[in-house]
C-alpha cells in the first residue's frame, strides 16, 4: 500500500463524485473539499448545491466554497490544510498561487487522451468528429490549460451508437480508477510524467474541444449521414442537436442511419408516413428520427410525436 497522503478535492458536477469517493474510499484522507458556492436555480430559484457538496456534506468532509479563488482568507484556510497534493476534476481554472501550493504539486483529469481534444467539451467532440477512441488522462497543472505533463492514460472504445451520455457515465468510472491510481503512483514516488510536447505526432492535426453553445447545435442537413449521427449523439442529452420543424425547434435525440446514394430530395427535406417514421434528407441518405423533443415538450419517441402531430408544412 502506497504511503497515506493529506488531498484536497476540487470539482463540481456529478462527474467528479465518483472521482472524491474513490478517494475518499482509499487510505487517503480528504481534508478539503473545494467546490462552487451555491446560487439559486430553476424557475423557484431554490438554492442549488453542487453534487460534489452534497457528497462531502453527507460524507463528513470539510468544504470551501470560496467566491473568489484569489481571496485571501480562503487561500490562508487552504494553506492551513497542509495538504501534500490537490486533485482537480471538473472545476474551474485555478490561479498559480493555489495550484503551486501543495508540496507534491496539483493533478486534474481529463476526458480524453491528450495531447488530443484540449478544452471544455472533451467527450462531445470525440462523437461529433466520429472518433472511435477516446479515453481518460491525468497530468499536473501548469500555466496554459488542459498542457501539463502526462502522467497516466486509460483507453476506452467508442461505439458506433454511443452518446454522449452513456460515453460520460463509462469515463465518469474509469476517471475515478485512473486518478486513484495516479494518486498512489505519486504518493509511491513512481510517477514519471511526460510532457505532451513529446506525445505530439508529426503530421497529425491537434483537434481541440472548446465549450459547445446553443447556436452551434443546429443540425446542417447537407453533411453525410455518418457526420449527421455523429452530431446528434454527440450532443445528446445536452445540449441537444436541433432543427427547425413546422416554425419550431425541435429537439433531434437520436435517430437510424439510411444510405441512399442515389438521393433526389434536397438536404432538409423530410418524408414520414405520418405513424411510424419521420426521416430527413442528406447528402448520401436519410436521418430517420427515433426519439425527440419538440420545443415546449416532454422528451418523445417518433411514433408518440406523429400521433399527436398535424402538417404545417411538408418541408423543412
Amino acid at each position: 500500500m502506497s504511503r497515506q497522503l493529506r488531498i484536497v478535492f476540487m470539482g463540481t458536477p456529478e462527474f467528479a463524485v465518483a472521482s472524491l469517493a474513490a478517494i475518499a474510499l482509499s487510505h487517503h484522507e480528504v481534508v478539503g473539499v473545494v467546490t462552487v458556492a451555491d446560487k439559486p436555480a430553476g424557475r423557484g430559484q431554490q438554492v442549488h448545491e453542487s453534487a460534489v457538496k452534497k457528497y462531502a456534506m453527507a460524507n463528513n468532509l470539510h468544504v470551501l466554497q470560496p467566491l473568489k479563488l484569489k481571496d485571501e482568507t480562503f487561500l490562508a484556510e487552504l494553506k492551513s490544510l497542509k495538504a501534500d497534493l490537490f486533485v482537480v476534476v471538473a472545476f474551474r481554472m485555478l490561479p498559480e498561487v493555489v495550484w503551486q501550493m501543495p508540496p507534491l504539486g496539483t493533478i486534474n483529469l481529463h476526458g480524453s487522451l491528450l495531447p488530443k481534444y484540449r478544452g471544455a467539451a472533451p467527450i462531445n467532440w470525440s462523437i461529433i468528429n466520429g472518433e472511435k477512441e477516446t479515453g481518460v488522462t491525468t497530468f499536473f497543472l501548469q500555466h496554459e490549460i488542459d498542457t501539463g505533463s502526462v502522467i497516466q492514460q486509460t483507453k476506452l472504445r467508442i461505439g458506433e451508437n454511443d452518446t454522449v451520455g452513456q460515453l460520460h457515465e463509462k469515463m465518469m468510472m474509469l476517471g475515478a480508477d485512473t486518478l486513484l491510481q495516479t494518486v498512489n503512483m505519486i504518493a509511491d514516488g513512481n510517477a514519471t510524467p511526460i510532457p505532451q510536447n513529446n506525445m505530439l505526432e508529426a503530421g497529425n492535426e491537434l483537434k481541440h474541444a472548446p465549450k459547445i453553445f446553443k447556436e452551434d447545435c443546429s443540425i446542417d442537413w447537407h453533411k453525410n449521414i455518418n457526420e449527421v449521427h455523429n452530431f446528434v449523439r454527440g450532443l445528446n442529452p445536452y445540449p441537444s442537436a436541433f432543427s427547425l420543424f413546422d416554425g419550431k425547434n425541435m429537439k433531434i435525440l437520436f435517430g437510424r442511419k439510411m444510405s441512399d446514394p442515389e438521393m433526389k430530395m434536397k438536404p432538409g427535406e423530410f418524408e414520414t408516413d405520418g405513424k411510424t417514421y419521420l426521416r430527413f434528407a442528406c447528402a448520401d441518405g436519410w436521418y430517420s428520427i427515433t426519439d425527440l423533443q419538440l420545443e415546449g415538450k416532454k422528451r418523445m419517441t417518433v411514433e408518440e410525436f406523429l400521433r399527436g402531430w398535424r402538417p404545417l408544412t411538408t418541408a423543412l
